[in-house]
């Protein structure tokens, strides 16, 4: 099969080394773009974004994360959010942050840009939303880590399609 979709979902790796070059403001706003095309319950689009560029902010940040090096070398960090106040069914509005971020994590990689989705970051919570100024209506779902890839050498391996499948 030869689809540009499935060549993003097959190459994509999570980079975590980026060089200096910046990237366009118009580029960051066409993966937000790919994130909120993914499927929501009713609709509801629950997800919120606050993009970091600012080297004060990523400093910040950092110290609330094992991958602070990730967090500094990166030239954007996305945070993604749930809106609590938008969200109507808790299990399908997490899993439409997770179809979310993948959306988002596949257009960098249609971009040519190397990103790592960052959740261990996660455990700080409610420091992440103090740096960035937001309230506990907003529930921290992930950071992605974007810059452009100082390498892409990077190697995955998945195990057999049949240790998945449970009954056919």
């Amino acid at each position: 099969m030869n689809s540009s979709v499935l060549q993003a979902i097959y190459q994509r790796r999570s980079i975590r080394e980026f060089t200096e070059r910046e990237i366009e403001p118009e580029i960051i706003l066409e993966i937000i773009r790919a994130g909120i095309w993914a499927p929501s319950g009713l609709n509801n689009q629950p997800w919120r974004f606050v993009i970091i560029g600012d080297k004060d902010i990523k400093e910040q940040l950092s110290r609330q994360t094992h991958y602070s090096h990730i967090i500094m070398a990166a030239q954007v960090l996305i945070a993604v959010y749930l809106d609590k106040e938008a969200m109507y069914d808790s299990v399908k509005d997490y899993q439409s942050a997770g179809a979310c971020i993948q959306n988002m994590l596949l257009a960098a990689e249609a971009l040519e840009l190397g990103a790592v989705w960052l959740g261990q970051i996660l455990k700080n919570k409610a420091e992440v939303n103090t740096i960035l100024k937001l309230d506990d209506r907003f529930d921290l779902m992930a950071v992605l880590a974007l810059g452009y890839p100082r390498h892409k050498e990077q190697e995955s391996t998945r195990k057999d399609i049949n240790e998945f499948i449970l009954r056919d």
